[in-house]
């Protein structure tokens, strides 16, 4: 939990009472490697921050998922689509490592936005951090070559490269395996 008081003290000077409520609301979780935590076509309720491990949301496929995003340890994650609307999400998030996380459910965050003096301001960044990765992503896919996205990729998590499996990296960033193969080694 000292993570998130991090996370936001870099962005908002929250009191101590609004922390309070703000914890109060916070169940830990703890999930095993390769643990669905999200099913397709079940609502998201829960935005949640990953104090350790890695997620992947993607889009299941028979022969090869799509997936489109990873999250990691000091970092916010959520079908935050179906989150906001508490409809049905379209896609599933599944841990890649061993993952502790940290979650407050939609109902909660409703009482956090009513009771804190922060609780919109506290929305607002993460859903702005949130806005911002996607936007961040798209304009990769639009814009730079697939050698390009797996290298920004490397220097952002340079650790964490190596506990994603080559097929999922290569969805991400909108190639066969077999093409990620030879970027690497045309890198190397």
């Amino acid at each position: 939990m000292i993570q998130i008081r991090e996370y936001f003290a870099h962005i908002v000077e929250m009191s101590d009472i609004d922390w309070e409520i703000f914890s109060s609301k916070l169940k830990k979780v703890e999930f095993k490697k390769r643990t669905t935590i999200l099913e397709i076509g079940k609502v998201e309720n829960h935005l949640s921050f990953i104090e350790k491990g890695s997620v992947r949301l993607f889009i299941p496929k028979i022969e090869n998922d799509l997936t489109f995003g990873f999250s990691f340890g000091g970092q916010f994650m959520s079908a935050y689509d179906s989150f906001l609307t508490q409809k049905p999400s379209t896609y599933q998030a599944e841990t890649l490592t061993e993952t502790v996380i940290w979650r407050l459910t939609f109902e909660d965050l409703q009482d956090v936005y009513k009771r804190t003096k922060i609780g919109h301001e506290i929305g607002r960044v993460t859903a702005e951090n949130l806005f911002l990765s996607k936007v961040k992503r798209e304009q990769s896919l639009l814009n730079e070559t697939a050698e390009v996205r797996y290298l920004n990729l490397f220097n952002d998590q340079p650790h964490l490269i190596k506990e994603i499996p080559l097929k999922y990296l290569a969805s991400y960033i909108g190639v066969t395996p077999q093409a990620l193969s030879r970027i690497r080694k045309r890198i190397s």
